[in-house]
């Protein structure tokens, strides 16, 4: 009677070679390239399959207890211990107490699989995989500069949390700008975009995520154009904005931000530099050490970028705009104050005339009305309430919160108490207090 034997796939795979070698159709340095194994292993194997069949391709510890088992009581102790106390723990954190607290000698993968056989933890589905396809290089250089802001820690306690920012030439890597600001912001970003315009020209569009800098989030608060302010100075300029779904779609400025963490960060270390000031007079060295280091030829030497035409007024079109409607004692409030419109032509004219109120990053406030700037007097502040900040500017409100709110010089707060109303009976260093 034929009797049944147990194999499994990797030896029934074995067993096939074997036979080929049998028959003449394999040679052995051919079998041992298909098994992964040396020549003198499928000797042996060869061997083995003529002294006694399929029978000697199978391993002969199938069935055996393994020699590095885990001890019976130290598998019983650690399943009463994480019942009793770790229940809700996951394997790894279980496995930390175990082995901390109670001194058990068994890995992360056996405390994993105890608990996965006892119904006490339950492993996750892998997630899946999600496939990035790579995209080319633009052509030309100045075609497509990916932009992004990178929050951290970059002077390492010596000054103030910072932004960088950070925009790099999609067709040869290059780093085009770098500009510390305290965060993201629209000022921010137009002040990086005017040292680059005026070191290399306008270039075909800017690469960006759905930051609400580039991007309207909130349709109801739509501007009359449905851009965001830094949209309508670049659809001035005539600069595309590409917004990009996820952050792999901009790799590129992704990846240069964590090789900038590594390799900025150390260097501004070496360097002292404790302001961003200092940081900010840096970065034209760093900047052109990182380009000739990384930075590619592009395909084409055909350079995109367009020179700034005459009518190009950064001054003007890099600032905060919006559209307002004179009333009929020719008054326009913005952000929070009310403007006197100065004027010798007659009031009628400019009866409910729509202005354009433009505010730069000091604070200077220019009214337009068909281009051209009316003066103006201001006629009343009103009280300072809520501020509705973007969310990723969150923590750099909070960051400085007690700065804006200082007290006045004259506040009590300020004020010292009395000398002869302390209490001059108490020790040397104790703390003060009234009779």
């Amino acid at each position: 009677m034929d009797k049944l034997q147990t194999m499994s796939d990797k030896e029934l795979s074995r067993l096939e070679i074997m036979q080929r070698l049998k028959e003449k159709r394999l040679s052995q340095a051919e079998a041992a390239k298909l098994m992964g194994l040396g020549i003198r292993q499928v000797k042996r194997l060869w061997r083995k399959y003529g002294e006694l069949g399929a029978a000697g391709l199978i391993s002969q510890r199938r069935g055996r207890p393994s020699h590095n088992r885990l001890d019976a009581q130290v598998i019983q102790r650690a399943l009463d211990l994480i019942q009793q106390r770790y229940a809700d723990f996951g394997p790894t954190l279980a496995h930390e107490k175990l082995v901390e607290l109670h001194r058990l000698k068994l890995s992360v993968e056996s405390v994993r699989q105890l608990m996965i056989r006892e119904g006490i933890w339950k492993p996750k589905k892998a997630r899946k995989l999600v496939a990035h396809p790579m995209r080319q290089r633009r052509a030309c250089s100045g075609e497509l500069i990916q932009i992004d802001g990178s929050d951290d820690d970059w002077l390492e306690g010596r000054g103030p949390r910072c932004t960088l920012l950070v925009f790099v030439d999609d067709a040869t890597g290059q780093l085009a700008e770098l500009w510390f600001v305290p965060h993201e912001s629209f000022f921010g970003y137009c002040e990086a975009s005017r040292h680059y315009f005026e070191r290399y020209g306008k270039p075909l569009a800017f690469y960006s995520d759905k930051h609400g800098i580039f991007h309207m989030n909130h349709p109801q608060d739509h501007s009359e154009l449905g851009l965001t302010q830094f949209g309508r100075a670049m659809q001035e300029l005539d600069i595309q904005i590409i917004c990009a779904n996820t952050p792999q779609a901009k790799g590129r400025v992704e990846r240069a931000n964590q090789t900038l963490q590594d390799r900025l960060i150390k260097e501004l270390r070496l360097q002292g530099i404790a302001t961003l000031e200092a940081a900010n007079a840096f970065l034209p060295q760093f900047r052109a050490d990182f380009n000739a280091r990384f930075a590619v030829p592009p395909r084409s030497t055909h350079n995109a970028h367009r020179p700034l035409r005459p009518s190009d007024d950064l001054d003007r079109i890099l600032s905060l705009q919006e559209s307002r409607t004179l009333t009929k004692n020719l008054t326009v409030q913005f952000n929070k104050v009310v403007y006197q419109i100065q004027t010798q032509r007659p009031t009628y004219a400019l009866q409910h005339a729509k202005v354009t109120v433009c505010e730069n990053a000091q604070g200077q406030v220019l009214i337009l009305y068909k281009g051209k700037p009316l003066a103006y007097t201001v006629f009343r502040k009103q009280t300072r309430q809520a501020k509705v900040v973007p969310a990723k500017s969150i923590d750099f409100e909070l960051r400085y919160a007690k700065m804006a709110h200082s007290p006045a010089p004259d506040h009590p707060w300020r004020k010292h108490i009395p000398t002869p109303l302390l209490n001059q009976d108490a020790p040397l260093g104790d703390i003060s207090t009234l009779d």
